[in-house]
């Protein structure tokens, strides 16, 4: 018979166990379902009940084979899912002898960045799924980045389905070894690298007998062994009041969660905004008084001195504050369905402070698939980008990076009161940096966003055009240049304002250094379509003769452009003309001279959706029907 100690005895121990926060992500059909499912299922943390049904639902609806199938152990979301409800994200809870699991787990498509930013904004460690047969795609790189920006310190890539690879050790070392190379562009300073089978139960719970070339941990073992508690920031005592407690006349205490630090009874203290000093005098948590409290205890603090203190005040050490602004940069993660109006007066709620904001400044978008920035006037649902942000009041900050719960935000909407952005403060603004808001605000906003002053109506105007790029494609003596610059001669006889550009010229200076490999030819033309988006903003018609045979890279340019101002011709010549027509390249290709041409060595994939086709031998013809449909597209002369 269990006796009332041995139970106490056994429930103060689970009390003072650890607790780690952690969250999955990975594509679909990577096995988030079945690792979980597998996690508890091995861990023993399901119930007989529970157990029978797997059973039985395995064998009826599982897709498994003759195996128990682990996801089905989460399928009730899936059910809810049916109904229409919206499940942001999903916690699991499970302990073992030696830790408590808190497990998020977040949806990974782009289309939930911002449920996979709230299921991440607690966690101490990701666990971040491959396929092993897939590697490192765009999804990896994605959660990574996100992982990164919400400044969580311990990944674990969890290459799964090892056992459609053969359990091989080149694919596991491979994988391992593309990771690495894209996370150095990352502050991830721990990662752990596990080969896995969630499906068999391969180095889950138990050690794998079929990778016995791997000789780390465990998925449980290293979850239970992962030291987090110095994650915490105790050095900078950051205490923000969330209530000022008054029970009776004779006691006035300070009450909310302990952000950062430890306070001790006996420590002086300066309360913010006032700078007022005094000293603790008690520390009152859950259990009565005690000695101290670190983070993220809540507890109420008392003082020896009658100083005027109310929520949103913060207290700190005289001689360690944290930041004291009204401007800052911030990276924000836009989290509501309506697009963002910068010049709207927000609410910012940052620890237990409460405040009017507005955005001075988008310095950038961040694509959270390839990492590259580009300008714009406004986020959208689930885009992050760099702001500069200006509140009426000033809060008490560190930068994120230092300390997660003085650097975090929330905007609000002052009119629907919804969440509608998530922020990670980077740091101040110098003086110098600081925006200025004395002339018009749509005046500023274009010319942060490296917008003209000048409309494109005003443009058409004054030119008699459209800004737009004919973009010539075709193999290298199908008569691309012939076409080019006999249109350029026509189109400047009629009045047009136009530039060419073409392979030659621009290898002589915008693309000196790159050779002709796909690699080089594909930044070369990134460079030449940026010179195109450029010119045909200023409202420049811009002819364009390059090869560009590949037509994914085609359509990335008619993304950089402007599909709308993106107009394509391709000349359709045989490989026997072009020979003719260009003799001494072909011969080199032949002689091993010359590499990479398009139509010999390298592939040429004809464009499948280009208004414009011509054969070669018909120059004029070919001339007067680029007249004809840049008068039908009302391109020039316009009507």
């Amino acid at each position: 018979m269990i006796q009332n100690n041995d139970i106490q005895a056994f429930l103060d121990q689970d009390q003072k166990k650890d607790l780690l926060r952690l969250l999955t992500a990975g594509s679909v059909d990577d096995g988030k379902s079945t690792l979980i499912g597998r996690l508890l299922f091995d861990s023993k943390k399901i119930y007989e009940d529970q157990l029978s049904a797997l059973e039985r639902d395995s064998k009826r609806i599982g897709h498994a084979g003759e195996k128990i199938d682990y996801a089905l152990l989460l399928d009730g979301l899936k059910a809810e899912r049916e109904q229409g409800i919206t499940i942001d994200v999903a916690y699991r809870y499970f302990s073992t002898s030696k830790r408590k699991f808190i497990i998020a787990d977040t949806p990974g498509h782009e289309q939930y960045t911002r449920n996979m930013v709230t299921g991440a904004s607690t966690a101490n460690l990701a666990i971040i799924l491959i396929d092993a047969r897939k590697g490192v795609i765009t999804q990896t790189r994605r959660h990574t980045f996100l992982v990164s920006l919400l400044g969580i310190k311990h990944i674990v890539l969890a290459v799964n389905k090892m056992d459609l690879v053969d359990y091989s050790e080149t694919v596991f070392n491979s994988i391992c070894e593309d990771y690495k190379n894209f996370v150095t562009r990352l502050s991830i300073p721990d990662i752990y690298f596990i080969p896995l089978s969630a499906l068999n139960g391969d180095n889950v719970v138990d050690d794998s007998a079929y990778m016995k070339w791997y000789h780390g941990k465990n998925l449980l073992q290293y979850l239970e062994d992962v030291h987090v508690g110095s994650d915490r920031n105790f050095e900078d005592l950051r205490f923000p009041v969330q209530h000022v407690l008054r029970p009776t006349l004779n006691f006035r205490g300070f009450s909310g969660k302990v952000a950062s630090g430890i306070i001790r009874k006996g420590d002086e203290v300066m309360v913010l905004p006032s700078r007022k000093t005094s000293k603790v005098s008690s520390v009152i948590g859950s259990d009565g008084l005690c000695d101290y409290a670190f983070p993220p205890q809540g507890v109420t603090i008392t003082l020896e001195d009658e100083i005027d203190i109310s929520r949103g005040d913060m207290l700190v050490r005289p001689d360690n504050q944290p930041r004291m602004e009204r401007q800052f940069e911030a990276m924000l993660v836009w989290m509501d369905e309506t697009k963002m109006d910068p010049f709207t007066q927000f609410f910012i709620k940052q620890t237990t402070h409460t405040t009017r904001a507005r955005i001075d400044r988008i310095s950038y978008r961040v694509d959270v698939n390839t990492l590259e920035n580009s300008s714009c006037e406004a986020l959208s649902l689930n885009e992050i980008g760099r702001v500069v942000i200006t509140t009426n009041k000033a809060l008490f900050f560190d930068p994120y990076h230092k300390n997660h719960s003085t650097g975090a935000f929330v905007l609000i909407d002052p009119i629907t009161h919804n969440t509608c952005a998530a922020g990670m403060i980077i740091d101040k603004l110098n003086a110098s940096d600081l925006p200025s808001r004395i002339f018009d605000p749509e005046t500023k906003r274009l010319i942060d966003g490296g917008k003209s002053l000048i409309s494109g109506e005003e443009l058409q105007q004054r030119y008699h055009q459209q800004g737009v790029t004919l973009w010539i494609t075709g193999l290298h003596g199908s008569g691309k240049n012939l076409l080019a610059y006999n249109l350029e001669r026509q189109l400047f006889e009629r009045g047009a304002t136009v530039v060419l550009l073409d392979g030659s010229t621009v290898r002589s200076g915008l693309g000196r250094e790159l050779d002709h490999s796909p690699a080089d030819r594909a930044e070369q033309l990134r460079r030449v379509a940026h010179v195109c988006k450029i010119l045909n903003d200023q409202g420049i018609l811009v002819i364009c003769s390059f090869i560009s045979p590949r037509e994914n890279i085609r359509t990335q340019i008619a993304q950089i452009i402007g599909p709308d101002k993106f107009h394509l011709i391709y000349m359709d010549a045989e490989l026997d003309y072009c020979r003719k027509n260009k003799p001494e390249l072909y011969e080199k290709v032949e002689q091993g001279l010359l590499q990479y041409l398009p139509g010999v060595d390298e592939p040429y994939e004809i464009p499948a959706h280009a208004p414009l086709v011509f054969k070669p031998t018909a120059l004029n013809e070919n001339l007067q029907h680029i007249m004809n449909y840049l008068q039908e597209k009302q391109i020039f002369p316009l009507g």
